[in-house]
C-alpha cells in the first residue's frame, strides 16, 4: 500500500526549509547509490527532526539506527552547546559512510558512533537521554523502547519511525514479521501509562512520545 501521496510529498518539500550541503550531499548519494535507499529519511521528515531537536534543546541524544548519518545530522542541529549525540549502526559500510559525512561536517567531536548490535550497546552507554530516536529493526522495537525508556528523563522524548510500515498495519489483517512488531509496538506504547503519545502520518508515521 502507498501510504505517501507522491504530490503532496513533493509540495510539502517545496514549501520545506533546504538542507545545508552536506545533507544534500548525502540524501542524493544515498537515493542514487544504496540498495536500500528507502530506508532514507527523507527532506521533510529530516527538516521535522532537526526542528524537534531545536525546540527540544537536548543535552543528550540518542539514535537507534545511523544508517548513512542524515537523520543524525539533522538531530544535531539542536544539541545544547555542550551536547553529545550517540548513534548506533549494525552495518559497518553504512556505518563509515556516516562517519565520513560526520568528519565532512566537522560534528565529529559531538557523535559518537557505535558500530555493532543496539541491544548490546545501549546498556553499556550508561547516560540520562533528553531525546531517542528509534529507526533500526522493526522486531526489536519494543525492546528498544524498553532498554531506553528507563534511562529518558522525566519530560524526555522518543521518535519512533516506520510506525505505519508502509500502510501495513492499516490492512485488516496485519502479515509480515515487520509489520506485526510494528503493530505491536504501537499497542504497547499505547496500553503505557508512563507516558503519553501521539502519532503522526509523515512519510511513514512516526510516534512522538513523552515521558511523563
Amino acid at each position: 500500500m502507498d501510504i505517501v501521496n507522491q504530490n503532496a510529498e513533493a509540495y510539502s518539500k517545496k514549501y520545506t526549509s533546504k538542507l545545508d550541503d552536506i545533507l544534500l550531499e548525502n540524501e542524493t548519494s544515498t537515493l542514487a547509490t544504496h540498495s536500500a535507499s528507502q530506508m532514507h529519511s527523507g527532506h521533510v521528515q529530516g527538516k521535522f527532526l532537526e526542528m524537534i531537536s531545536r525546540m527540544i534543546r537536548p543535552e543528550k541524544v540518542l539514535e537507534i539506527g545511523t544508517f548513512t548519518g542524515f537523520s543524525a545530522l539533522c538531530l544535531m542541529k539542536g544539541l545544547q552547546q555542550n551536547g553529545v549525540l550517540h548513534t548506533i549502526e549494525l552495518r559497518a559500510e553504512d556505518a563509515a559512510t556516516a562517519e565520513a559525512y560526520f568528519k565532512k561536517s566537522g560534528v565529529e567531536n559531538r557523535i559518537r558512533l557505535h558500530t555493532g548490535n543496539a541491544l548490546e550497546i545501549i546498556p553499556r552507554l550508561n547516560e540520562i537521554w533528553d531525546l531517542v530516536f528509534i529507526d533500526a529493526d522493526k522486531v526489536n522495537y519494543i525492546e528498544y523502547y524498553e532498554l531506553t525508556l528507563p534511562f529518558l528523563k522525566k519530560g524526555g522524548w522518543i521518535l519512533a519511525d516506520n510506525v505505519l510500515f508502509h500502510g501495513q498495519v492499516l490492512e485488516s489483517e496485519v502479515k509480515g514479521k515487520n509489520a506485526k512488531a510494528i503493530q505491536a509496538f504501537n499497542e504497547h506504547v499505547a496500553a503505557d501509562n508512563r507516558v503519553e503519545h501521539v502519532m503522526l502520518t509523515l512519510r511513514d508515521g512516526l510516534m512522538l512520545i513523552r515521558k511523563l
